[in-house]
């Protein structure tokens, strides 16, 4: 696909991740991160017919504590990651469907407590490279993924 082609997407969007259960996430659009990533906690490990599984729970909303998605995917790789602060961290990673400007992608996301970070998703370069463009002077250009 051309360039001149590819959906323009803002800083910030709310994005689904349907096959996490997860209807409407606010996500920054980071171009400085590598990988994506996904705020989840109690994070366990387990195998499920012979996979190794990783379950987790997900606050989607950053200021309601008390909504909570439960989800469960398969554990596809663990990869050190070097957070905004410096300090790396071995992240749990899942293959999961992302819902954005009427693009279905299947894209790695990483798992870690964003509890305290404005954003409970970072949609990385890996996700983004060949599907969109981006104007750092929007927001929320994708009205088919509005906040619910």
């Amino acid at each position: 696909m051309k360039y001149q082609e590819l959906p323009i997407i803002g800083w910030r969007e709310w994005i689904v991740l349907p096959e996490i259960g997860i209807t409407s996430i606010k996500a920054k659009i980071d171009t400085g991160a590598h990988y994506s990533a996904l705020h989840a906690f109690d994070i366990k490990t387990f195998e499920k017919d012979g996979k190794l599984m990783v379950k987790f729970k997900v606050n989607p909303k950053q200021r309601d504590t008390n909504l909570i998605v439960i989800a469960e995917a398969e554990l596809i790789d663990e990869k050190k990651v070097r957070s905004s602060n410096g300090k790396a961290e071995l992240r749990p990673v899942i293959l999961t469907e992302v819902n954005l400007m009427n693009k279905k992608l299947q894209i790695e996301l990483t798992l870690t407590n964003r509890e305290f970070m404005e954003f409970r998703m970072l949609l990385g370069r890996q996700a983004m490279q060949n599907n969109f463009l981006i104007n750092p002077g929007k927001s929320y250009l994708d009205m088919n993924e509005k906040n619910s």
